[in-house]
């Protein structure tokens, strides 16, 4: 179980993000980002990156992410901003990761991305204000993350 959604904040974005698993709140939160770049993901059906692998057999981008921090939170702010670099250097939005290593404090990823007309959105950075992993009382990892845009 991995989920997100919008919360109101008054001059950025905010995000909530819940999973059962450390790799699926990361998961989560590159698809929320994800969605707030380009909001235009299908309603219904496989994910768009399984679509993409459909269409054309393969993704466009694939872009491997080798990281550490001094703790997971950090961790996870570090993986969403260089998500958002390539982002930006590639005009793509990324919205599956494939987690190969993930530990409280290392992460190694590969990306999957598409190259898009254009954002929706225009996400500054990823910020640190409100953003700690813990667990909740069902049991699952959450946080809140706010994008400055």
């Amino acid at each position: 179980m991995k989920s997100y959604k919008l919360l109101p904040h008054t001059a950025d974005t905010r995000l909530y993000v819940e999973s059962d698993t450390l790799a699926g709140l990361f998961e989560a939160a590159l698809e929320g980002m994800s969605n707030i770049i380009k909001s235009s993901p299908p309603k219904a059906g496989p994910p768009l990156a399984e679509k993409i692998k459909n269409r054309d057999n393969k993704p466009e981008i694939v872009k491997g992410i080798n990281l550490t921090a001094p703790d997971t939170t950090s961790l996870l702010i570090d993986f969403l901003s260089e998500v958002l670099t390539y982002s930006q250097e590639e005009k793509a939005v990324f919205r599956k990761a494939d987690i190969e290593k993930l530990t409280d404090t290392g992460l190694e990823t590969n990306v999957y991305g598409k190259k898009v007309d254009g954002f929706d959105e225009d996400i500054k950075a990823v910020t640190y204000h409100e953003a700690e992993i813990k667990k909740n009382e069902k049991g699952n990892y959450e946080t809140v993350i706010i994008f400055d845009i």
